[in-house]
């Protein structure tokens, strides 16, 4: 991957948004000093207060299958193991955060949840930073198809679950559950 022309072009994508209404940006690509071409773009076309939201510990991991059957966008080649982090190294992850955080992320995300909830936990309290966790198709998907065969009450599993993300110190959730969850919490 050529990282610095990338970031040229991520910046620029990250305005084109910016300019079409987008209320905050969350480049996703791990790419090295990402946030700061980000932030100095934004910064320097008059867009100071949109946050970023950094996907500052993504991991490669199993849990991204169905999203990418879906999309078809499994890897032709080789596989994103080269720019998304091992997910046997959780130091790795506090270091990618910190990296964020200095070049201008307003939050930080780890990805996915559920396993590496240990890293949410982390991140928050070793940098007291706005944190995010993102609930991915593997994680909604195995729920999915234990409730639809009976094996669990989804809507009881899927508050559990999200309690249980809160819980490890995340501010923000990202989940496919969003609306389900909206509709429950106003059913009572």
């Amino acid at each position: 991957m050529l990282n610095d022309p990338t970031l040229k072009l991520l910046a620029k994508m990250a305005l084109s948004h910016v300019e079409a209404g987008a209320d905050i940006v969350a480049p996703s690509d791990m790419m090295d000093g990402r946030i700061m071409a980000v932030r100095n773009m934004l910064d320097d076309n008059g867009y100071i207060d949109i946050p970023i939201l950094s996907y500052a510990a993504k991991f490669a991991s199993a849990y991204y299958g169905p999203f990418r059957e879906a999309a078809q966008s499994a890897p032709q080649f080789g596989d994103r193991r080269s720019y998304q982090m091992d997910p046997a190294n959780g130091d790795e992850a506090l270091r990618e955060v910190a990296m964020d955080i200095e070049e201008g992320a307003d939050i930080v995300m780890v990805k996915p949840a559920l396993a590496y909830l240990d890293l949410v936990y982390r991140v928050k309290t070793v940098f007291r930073y706005p944190t995010a966790a993102y609930a991915v198709s593997g994680e909604y998907s195995l729920i999915k198809a234990a409730a639809e065969r009976g094996w669990v009450n989804e809507r009881a599993i899927v508050m559990e679950t999200l309690q249980g993300i809160r819980r490890a110190g995340a501010d923000l959730i990202i989940t496919y559950w969003a609306l389900d969850v909206a509709r429950w919490l106003k059913e009572g």
